[in-house]
């Protein structure tokens, strides 16, 4: 049965979409384009353009393809943009995944993958950060992802919904057809691959007085093919009869805002300016998964743990990409 993709033409929801159809999956995309690019779903995928809250909708998809599931990605996810406007996120992230899961219940839909974060444990009391870790986001987009586990946790036990939160960690890389196109982009490796590109000027480094090595914010980068085959794992676990689960997804290792510029210089062979500012509001200084459950749970492990593969990948495609999809 089609398995439902909310934000399927984003950068994580289309490598998803790829990876279902290439072990035998029928899918349906869900986006609303507003951050997603139509020509990253796979031609002969159906496409729907419209908003998760459309409830009419989400009946019409489930009704005329039979879903039996859905991998919802579909959500805001600037850090920075959710402190100056988070109206904007508790609407998109929260509101809206409501109305969505609201309407998949109501259509008997009830499995549920859901692309949750790492923003919902806040500022790290221990590293590596495990699923047992206290909740607290320091900033709107980590509490609107709260706010929608706790959703989940409700409708289980009223409606049956089962579900498996992926708390990601620092989703990075490419796949061959896949890669990040944002408008704007935010996310620290693509900027810096900008900059070796010289595309942009240079890299802004918010912060060097954190208690970290070298100063700067730590972050643990996973590749979104071992992202994607973590939603394949978790579709299975629902489908086997499971339990609901909130599970991490990260490689375990942390990399400074440093170590990664370094990195991309090693990678590309390119030199470009740094540029150091005052830290940003929000952003925690370790950020650092305990993957373990992941791997006992869903049999997960990550194939693309080196931080130079990580960046390897995403370099090519932005060379192969210069314009993003828009090529």
């Amino acid at each position: 049965m089609p398995v439902l993709v909310t934000g399927g033409a984003g950068y994580i929801g289309s490598a998803v979409v790829e990876l279902l159809l290439a072990r035998g999956e029928q899918v349906v995309v869900l986006d609303n384009l507003y951050r997603g690019h139509r020509e990253a779903v796979p031609a002969g995928v159906p496409f729907y353009e419209g908003t998760v809250s459309d409830a009419a909708l989400i009946e019409r998809i489930c009704h005329e393809h039979r879903a039996d599931a859905c991998i919802h990605f579909a959500a805001l996810i600037e850090a920075g943009e959710s402190v100056k406007d988070p109206a904007k996120y508790f609407d998109n992230n929260t509101a809206q995944a409501l109305a969505l899961i609201t309407a998949l219940t109501q259509a008997g839909v009830k499995r549920f993958v859901f692309s949750s974060t790492a923003a919902v444990y806040g500022q790290p009391q221990r590293t590596p950060i495990d699923e047992s870790h206290p909740l607290w986001p320091v900033n709107p987009y980590g509490w609107s992802k709260f706010m929608t586990e706790r959703v989940l946790e409700t409708f289980d036990r009223a409606y049956g919904m089962k579900f498996v939160a992926l708390r990601y960690f620092n989703a990075a890389g490419a796949m061959e057809s896949r890669g990040e196109d944002h408008h704007p982009e935010t996310h620290l490796i693509p900027n810096i691959i900008a900059a070796a590109l010289g595309k942009r000027e240079a890299v802004s480094v918010f912060g060097t007085d954190y208690a970290t090595p070298d100063g700067t914010c730590v972050r643990d980068y996973i590749h979104i093919a071992d992202l994607g085959s973590a939603h394949l794992l978790a579709l299975d676990h629902l489908r086997a009869g499971n339990g609901s689960e909130f599970i991490n997804l990260g490689n375990g290792t942390g990399y400074t805002v440093l170590q990664v510029i370094d990195a991309v210089k090693r990678v590309s062979g390119r030199e470009f300016r740094v540029d150091v500012g005052p830290r940003r509001e929000g952003d925690p200084s370790h950020l650092v998964a305990d993957s373990a459950k992941a791997c006992r749970v869903l049999r997960w492990e990550p194939v693309f743990p080196s931080l130079d593969d990580i960046i390897g990948s995403a370099w090519r495609w932005h060379q192969s990409h210069p314009n993003g999809y828009s090529s």
